[in-house]
């Protein structure tokens, strides 16, 4: 599908999706309000952000100001965003999950003169530093809830208040400043998670922006019918240009997850056709099925092998076009007796879910569409706003990143990088054209640091990223990525990390499945008071021990893990040792648990 307008600067295209559904009763955006769903209308969608970006012209937002957005997903983040971009003012999105330290040095780096933050903890972060930021003039808070006794602080309803007396006294001003935005124009800062050193300010333009959302909607079905749910982070370019520009630019509804830890219910109670979303989700779902099925009768769990086989096989005949009577009707059976209660714990009408941020393992993509679950998976980063590659729902291939979006070129470097060119790589990196350099050549293909190859079909495939390849002591290149996907596939691990850069054998930090664990524990009749009692237990490493083992049996010597160490604790976002996306800080990981991980090898000789 296309965008059901045409446009040049992302709030143009918001003008007009909004006057196109201007009268529709379907909402344009919803979230969660006292425990219920509530839907905001194109119309009221309109208003609000006609009111928030008059009160930005009120606080004094100028063309060209840098505002920082520092929030949660929520629809005032929507109205924040696109009442900014109206003034030609720029985004600076960033991740509430930072520390004061991590938002200090990107206030800084940027020179914000403004603050928008969703709730009295970011406020707390940025008061914390303020002093220290010396461009900050004001903050204003997404929430009526929080006491504003500062001068320099207002709240949502004030900002209102204050876009409504404006707009009396210059009611030509907003449509005035929104008619100087050119599609060459900075749009927004996005910074990078580095996984060591400060991050970097990625500039996107409009036409960056523009052009990726054009691309991936003619890749893609976005339609006005769809309902989206929203979970992943919006200052992540990820989300915020598939999950949020395209499906807007099509026509969609977007509903917004309370948070990750509560997407099972949201899924029941948004029922979404489509979800933008990571390979670890599918990874959980997963196991959250094999373990529920290993629960069951035998006579349960043959009925269960059966379908999954039934499923597979019908899928490859669709794929033939020849599709027998005999195994229709087997599938028909297969789906009333097991698959419709699978695809029940979605919401029952998903189309399909757009996956990416990370290689989803082709294991899980055949699984999943045996039961009817479409997964379309893409490929991309910040710097390329961030679309490179999507497989197709009507041509795709599990284990590969797809083909190239229109209009973006990719090929394959001497040394096996991944390069691409196109109208959606980045104007480069905000006060760095030293690092710019480094990553977009003379001849402006961006190096993406990946490594890949084309297939014969001229599918994209990543084997890994070049920085995180691993050479052996014995000089033996490991690509760690399909070695770690792998193991997540067992239902008692929630988490690995390989070690073996520079060393004689692979090891590993093992995150275990917490619940599958106490599960075997009472199995056992194993007692323990804590997390770390109960992975210090011989029975636990027996079982992990006996589970690598099953796993990587079909691995080649030099790809299996000798010994391993289990962590008490998840790894997470809070604590730096993930990206928003929930891919391992490789580095900052290995720093953190160096002593476990010496331990590992203390003995060699």
């Amino acid at each position: 599908m296309a965008p059901v307008v045409e446009f040049s600067t992302v709030p143009e295209m918001f003008d007009r999706v909004i006057n196109k559904f201007l009268h529709d009763q379907r909402p344009m955006l919803m979230n969660k309000v006292e425990g219920k769903y509530i839907g905001i209308s194109f119309s009221e969608v309109r208003t609000l952000i006609e009111n928030f970006s008059h009160g930005l012209a009120a606080v004094g937002v100028k063309r060209n100001d840098h505002i920082a957005l520092i929030s949660e997903n929520r629809p005032e983040w929507v109205i924040a965003d696109i009442g900014i971009m109206k003034l030609g003012a720029v985004n600076i999105s960033i991740y509430p999950t930072l520390t004061p330290k991590q938002i200090e040095y990107i206030l800084n780096d940027a020179a914000v003169k403004y603050a928008v933050v969703s709730n009295q903890l970011q406020l707390n972060k940025v008061l914390k530093i303020i002093d220290e930021v010396k461009t900050l003039k004001r903050i204003i808070v997404l929430s009526d809830k929080v006491n504003v006794d500062n001068a320099r602080i207002l709240n949502y309803s004030m900002v209102m208040e204050m876009g409504k007396e404006f707009q009396k006294h210059y009611p030509e001003y907003l449509s005035n400043e929104q008619k100087k935005n050119k599609p060459d124009d900075l749009m927004t800062l996005i910074y990078t998670s580095g996984t060591t050193g400060n991050p970097k300010g990625v500039m996107l333009t409009h036409n960056n922006i523009v052009s990726n959302i054009k691309a991936v909607s003619s890749c893609i079905p976005f339609t006005h019918e769809d309902i989206a749910l929203s979970f992943l982070p919006l200052s992540h370019s990820y989300e915020r240009t598939a999950g949020y520009y395209t499906a807007i630019a099509c026509g969609a509804t977007i509903a917004y997850a309370e948070s990750i830890d509560t997407l099972r219910d949201n899924l029941l109670e948004v029922r979404p056709t489509l979800v933008t979303t990571v390979p670890r989700l599918f990874e959980r779902l997963y196991n959250r099925i094999m373990k529920q099925i290993g629960e069951d009768s035998i006579i349960k769990q043959k009925i269960f092998s059966w379908a999954i086989g039934v499923g597979k096989t019908y899928v490859c005949a669709k794929k033939n076009k020849i599709v027998f009577p005999s195994i229709s009707l087997q599938y028909k059976i297969a789906d009333k007796l097991v698959f419709q209660k699978i695809k029940a714990r979605t919401g029952g009408r998903i189309n399909f879910f757009a996956s990416g941020g990370a290689a989803l393992a082709s294991e899980l993509g055949e699984f999943f569409e045996a039961i009817g679950i479409k997964i379309v998976e893409g490929y991309g980063m910040t710097e390329a706003s961030p679309i490179i590659s999507v497989n197709r729902l009507d041509n795709y291939k599990f284990g590969t990143v797809g083909l190239p979006i229109p209009g973006v070129e990719v090929k394959i470097a001497n040394d096996g990088e991944i390069l691409a060119r196109g109208p959606n790589v980045m104007k480069g990196y905000w006060n760095n054209p030293k690092a710019t350099a480094e990553v977009i050549d003379k001849e402006g293909w961006l190096h993406t640091g990946d490594i890949g190859i084309f297939d014969v079909d001229g599918f994209l495939k990543i084997t890994d990223r070049k920085k995180h390849l691993f050479v052996s002591s014995g000089g033996k290149n490991i690509a760690p990525q399909h070695i770690e996907s792998l193991f997540l596939q067992s239902q008692f691990i929630d988490q690995f990390v390989l070690i073996g850069d520079g060393r004689m054998f692979l090891t590993a930090l093992i995150v275990p499945s917490f619940d599958a664990l106490k599960e075997y524990s009472q199995h056992l009749g194993i007692r323990f008071k804590d997390n770390e009692e109960l992975v210090n237990h011989p029975e636990i490493y027996k079982l992990l021990e006996t589970e690598l083992s099953k796993i990587q049996k079909d691995l080649a010597n030099y790809e299996r893990v000798r010994k391993f160490t289990i962590l008490s604790d998840p790894l997470t976002v809070e604590n730096d040792e993930l990206t928003p996306t929930l891919k391992v800080k490789r580095r900052v990981v290995e720093e953190k648990f160096k002593n476990l991980i010496e331990k590992m090898y203390a003995d060699v000789l």
